[in-house]
């Protein structure tokens, strides 16, 4: 899957930019010129040779912030993303194969947790439990998760239905076997485009709750908390807010573009079986050339 993803234009756009916002999670704290908390006198600079994206009210270097506040931006849309997969993914699968209480139980749940605002129940559980951004992702995470628990059911019931499946239950193969050998290869695919469209969910998660000043502690940046301070001050720089906010749209944007990319790849596999069919069926036509 991933060479046919390379294969597209916007499967290479996505990931080259995905694997740039990846090096500046990592390496980005590293990277930064100067110390990204260290103020000074020279507030709302413009830009310079010892400054290139200026400094802010304070005096902070804002490239170093923007470097240093990456990972804690990166980090958080992947808790989301990782803990909306565990969390839907695995009762999706097997509310198929685990009897009728367990699927009433998982959809009953699914069809609660799409009705709660997942922005506002995230604030809440942040006041219950402290300022903090991991609690904050992972109550996020769970409350995405009936995305993956509708993808992984649905492409799991059309494999169920086949032929090979059932006769591998009938033979005494077990449901983890099953799922492993059968169902796991079916689901993936589509797991995969919700994953690509969680990571840019994440990423709009982090950046509304550090733009409102929730789950991380100032004066740590982030890519949120860059840009609320910025609009603070557009009168002294009015074009501030156009990094941090491009940052986020162009990683979120990348995101969306890699589902699209993978479920246009997952469409041609899906197609590829009966045109090789079709194919041979053409081979070994036994109809005469001079035939009626």
């Amino acid at each position: 899957m991933v060479r046919r993803v390379l294969s597209l234009t916007s499967g290479r756009i996505a990931v080259a930019i995905l694997t740039v916002v990846a090096l500046l999670a990592v390496l980005g704290p590293l990277l930064a010129p100067q110390d990204p908390l260290a103020t000074s006198d020279n507030t709302l600079a413009a830009a310079s040779a010892g400054h290139w994206l200026g400094t802010d009210h304070l005096g902070r270097d804002v490239l170093s912030r923007l470097l240093d506040g990456s990972r804690v931006s990166v980090l958080g849309a992947l808790e989301v993303a990782l803990t909306a997969l565990v969390v839907g993914a695995v009762p999706g699968i097997l509310s198929v194969y685990l009897g009728r209480v367990f699927e009433w139980i998982t959809l009953r749940l699914a069809d609660t947790l799409v009705a709660l605002p997942f922005l506002l129940f995230a604030v809440a559980v942040i006041a219950l439990l402290g300022n903090g951004l991991t609690q904050a992702m992972l109550v996020t995470g769970v409350l995405v998760s009936p995305l993956f628990y509708r993808v992984s059911r649905a492409a799991t019931l059309a494999v169920a239905r086949s032929q090979y499946v059932e006769a591998a239950l009938i033979s005494g193969a077990s449901v983890g076997w099953v799922v492993r050998r059968h169902v796991w290869v079916k689901v993936l695919p589509p797991i995969a485009v919700a994953f690509a469209q969680t990571v840019g969910v994440g990423f709009v998660v982090v950046s509304s709750l550090t733009f409102l000043g929730i789950g991380v502690q100032p004066p740590d940046p982030t890519w949120g908390g860059l840009l609320a301070s910025d609009l603070g001050y557009l009168s002294h720089r009015p074009w501030a807010p156009l990094t941090p906010a491009l940052l986020i749209t162009v990683t979120v944007w990348a995101g969306n573009l890699l589902a699209d990319a993978i479920r246009d790849v997952s469409g041609e596999a899906g197609r590829a079986p009966a045109a090789d069919r079709g194919a041979r069926a053409g081979r070994t036509d036994p109809t005469p050339a001079g035939g009626a």
